[in-house]
């Protein structure tokens, strides 16, 4: 062993190592090698590009919340045309003002000089906001299982690798009746080269999926919480939200003083 490390000294023990037991792997141990590799390609893009979209969605929620807490109006942002692109929460918050925008046009109410929505079409704005935080989870949630699938079955593919390695090793062995060191260590080395490679792809895949899931519920809760606000403020400012005996009493009121300006109106014309 330390004339070994004599002669290598200087280069790389770790890499000579892995060249050393990947040259010796089974055909086998070679396709799992490569079916983890691609596992792991797949692992590292969901890593990058997730990060990225946490990230964004991270410093642009903190900008929107910014802005849109300091104003009292909570359409003022929508009027305003205030967009903070990657912030879930400015998805909902636009889902929720176009319906809400949407019923103010077309199923107006004025309430002393104001205008209002009825409960009903409140009712539709609350459905479109929950609709766009289901959306915004999904979206953050999409390909989480890539990573979950490495971490599961990254090892298990790679000591299934490694045990039809040994199985090999060990059957080679009992064949040419040799059981020498020297002729069962090649064999063993790429045996485990297979569930090395495993670890490689699974530990990374572990360590980032724990961070971003934990991320994605707090950033899903805040979600929650916000869509809660945001309905609150907006039924305190653009619902009508009176009893039913006062709208009926402001109803019958409207009818009684349109009946008397028909009154007037066909007196005039018979005076006229």
């Amino acid at each position: 062993m330390s004339s070994f490390l004599l002669e290598n000294l200087g280069e790389p023990v770790l890499a000579n190592a892995l060249q050393f037991a990947f040259k010796q792997a089974t055909n086998e141990g070679k396709i799992t090698i490569c079916l983890l590799l691609i596992v792991s390609m797949f692992s590292w893009t969901v890593i990058i590009s997730k990060g990225r979209q946490i990230m964004k969605a991270l410093k642009m929620s903190k900008k929107f919340f910014a802005s849109y807490r300091s104003t009292r109006d909570p359409l003022d942002l929508f009027r305003k045309q205030q967009e903070f692109v990657g912030a879930p929460a400015n998805e909902v918050f636009y889902a929720g003002c176009e319906e809400l925008e949407y019923h103010l046009k077309n199923n107006p109410i004025k309430l002393k000089g104001e205008t209002r929505v009825s409960m009903p079409s409140f009712e539709s704005v609350k459905v479109s906001m929950e609709r766009a935080v289901s959306s915004q989870a999904m979206s953050l949630e999409k390909g989480m299982i890539v990573l979950s699938t490495a971490v599961a079955g990254g090892p298990f593919i790679g000591l299934l690798g490694t045990v039809w390695g040994v199985m090999e090793t060990f059957s080679g062995v009992a064949i040419a009746k040799q059981a020498s060191l020297t002729a069962m260590a090649p064999g063993v080395a790429g045996a485990l080269i297979a569930t090395v490679v495993g670890l490689f792809v699974a530990i990374p895949a572990m360590f980032a999926y724990n961070y971003m899931v934990t991320t994605i519920r707090a950033i899903t809760q805040e979600l929650d919480n916000f869509a809660t606000e945001f309905v609150t403020a907006i039924e305190h400012k653009y619902v009508d939200n009176r009893p039913i005996s006062e709208e009926i009493a402001d109803a019958l009121r409207n009818v009684q003083m349109a009946t008397r300006e028909t009154k007037a109106r066909e007196f005039s014309e018979t005076l006229g």
